[in-house]
């Protein structure tokens, strides 16, 4: 454990280093709100159990995390945070949408959500997009281009792709990958970035890709992802990262109950 923690002290203190030495100054000219923006699809983002966007009973979970998460990253003056699942289907891309929300709605707070699940994104159909840009190929091209990067509200950046790419795992173990992100954030200095990573039980994508973190949360579905899923994915980030928690989504049944016992 010790060994990790020098590791990320190690990398964290290098990022900042070259984030200091970065595009300062344009980050003083309004980098933000240069960025297009797009407009999600209200109706599609409650099908899709999108419900952050604005505060209310059904945000309330996302709030709790929110803060806690903030805490956390305040702390250990950390930034990145990727969220990952053990498994396909656990919900890992709607919690890392409505926490993004969550944190947006915090008008002192400037949100990046990077989405790295290279083979399957889903983010953008999420929103309601059917089109929409290519951050994935930018990677790629090892270039930084900012128009492949929208803007939701003042404070929510969204660098999402509309199709996958061959090979994710060696795209995000490229170092050129690393400079790209590095000098995005840099670019737009936000006080969070969230990473939609790729399931870690199906492949070696995210774990390409972890040491580029400060954090992780996991996203476990109830009555779906077992035990021994979990204590695999868990013992694996740690590995590469610190863990924050698991997120025990799909637990329709546990919502309903602590919603009565609130409003009782």
């Amino acid at each position: 454990m010790e060994r990790i923690q020098s590791a990320l002290a190690k990398a964290r203190s290098a990022r900042d280093r070259k984030l200091q030495t970065g595009n300062s100054a344009a980050a003083d000219s309004g980098p933000w709100q240069e960025l297009a923006e797009i407009r999600p699809d209200q109706a599609l983002l409650a099908r899709n159990r999108v419900v952050a966007m604005h505060p209310g009973k059904s945000a309330a979970s996302f709030d709790v995390m929110r803060t806690n998460l903030l805490r956390t990253l305040r702390a250990n003056s950390w930034t990145r945070v990727a969220i990952t699942s053990p498994t396909p289907g656990c919900g890992k891309s709607t919690v890392a949408l409505n926490l993004a929300f969550s944190l947006a709605r915090l008008t002192d707070k400037r949100v990046l959500v990077i989405e790295l699940d290279l083979r399957r994104p889903s983010l953008l159909g999420m929103l309601g997009q059917s089109d929409g840009p290519q951050f994935a190929a930018r990677l790629g091209a090892g270039e930084l281009d900012m128009s492949q990067v929208k803007r939701v509200g003042p404070n929510l950046a969204l660098a999402l792709s509309a199709k996958g790419v061959a090979s994710p795992a060696e795209l995000l173990s490229a170092p050129r990958t690393a400079d790209l992100i590095d000098a995005l954030e840099a670019r737009l200095r936000p006080d969070v970035i969230l990473f939609d990573m790729s399931p870690m039980l199906v492949g070696d994508d995210a774990l390409a890709f972890l040491d580029q973190v400060d954090c992780a949360l996991m996203v476990a579905a109830a009555e779906e992802t077992t035990v021994a899923e979990i204590e695999k994915c868990g013992a694996d980030l740690a590995k590469r990262t610190q863990v924050l928690g698991v997120v025990l989504n799909k637990c329709r049944y546990m919502e309903d109950e602590e919603s009565r016992a609130y409003s009782e």
